[in-house]
């Protein structure tokens, strides 16, 4: 099996990584394209020894399973330009947040009449092989595609079958997650050195106390709450910790992250179709409105 990026950006480089350190893909095996050879991650995927070309429709043809890792508003143009390279070997993957299985299948199939489909959300943490994935298969991809692109992103992490509805929700919760966790982090440490720790140290300690926590969740049967409670001594510092920050809105600021990143998701779908037929002239006056920045697209 073989493997293509169409896209070298931070998603790319990521999975790649990920694939290559895990041990389900050799370096040779995977294709990675893009116009723009001055990205930090092309020099990075370069030194992990896949072969890298400019051509997407090269990256096509070397490839059984395509993963589509570039922005929303690009994939239009992206299907548009190796639609005629689709063959039936192919499981095209596509990481572009909000848009559609139907929407890729329509394109698509003015070249193919069955392309195989399949959307998935995934997060930066795969580079680390602690991932979290999901996915929804296509009108014509079969539970052995679904399979097989189970089989690589379980070597990088979690990784399970949804509804396609669910996806948006998804890439607003662990999507975007690990930005949320990072400046969670950020703050934490930044209360540390406050306090009078050593940068360094803060950063660290704040790291392994996430890290810790998220442990003894999955490796427990309690609710979060529990453990919360678990750690709340009456009358204690971390009590009164946490009631400052109830008084701030913190799970309701939480929440409305959350809910924020799932609705931009679904602009950033409508968006991507509305550049088709504008015309590839007018992407930098919309990127604006339907958003430049993505998750984890190229």
């Amino acid at each position: 099996m073989s493997v293509g990026f169409i896209g070298a950006g931070q998603l790319t480089y990521a999975l790649v990584r990920g694939f290559t350190v895990a041990g389900v893909l050799a370096a040779h095996k995977i294709t990675a394209s893009s116009p723009d050879t001055d990205l930090p991650t092309v020099a990075g995927l370069r030194k992990l020894g896949i072969n890298f070309t400019t051509s997407n429709k090269d990256t096509v043809k070397s490839s059984d399973v395509l993963f589509l890792a570039v922005k929303p508003p690009i994939i239009p143009f992206v299907l548009d330009e190796i639609g005629s390279d689709i063959e039936d070997r192919h499981v095209v993957v596509s990481c572009a947040a909000g848009v559609t299985i139907s929407s890729i299948e329509k394109k698509l199939g003015s070249f193919h009449p069955s392309p195989k489909v399949i959307r998935c959300m995934t997060n930066t943490p795969v580079v680390v092989r602690e991932g979290a994935t999901v996915y929804a298969t296509g009108t014509h991809a079969d539970v052995e595609d679904g399979r097989l692109l189970e089989q690589l992103m379980q070597s990088v992490g979690f990784c399970t079958e949804v509804e396609e509805d669910l996806i948006d929700a998804v890439t607003g919760l662990s999507g975007s997650g690990p930005a949320y966790s990072f400046t969670a982090l950020d703050a934490l440490a930044d209360g540390g050195v406050k306090m009078g720790l050593p940068r360094r140290l803060a950063v660290r300690l704040g790291a392994q106390a996430m890290l810790g926590a998220a442990k003894m969740l999955l490796e427990s049967e309690q609710h979060p709450g529990q453990l919360k409670d678990n750690v709340c001594s009456p009358g204690g510092a971390t009590i009164h910790a946490l009631h400052f920050l109830e008084s701030g809105g913190f799970r309701s600021l939480l929440i409305n992250a959350v809910e924020a990143s799932c609705i931009r998701t679904s602009l950033l779908a409508q968006g991507s179709w509305v550049m088709t037929t504008i015309g590839k002239g007018n992407i930098k006056a919309l990127k604006g409105w339907t958003g430049s920045e993505g998750h984890l697209e190229g």
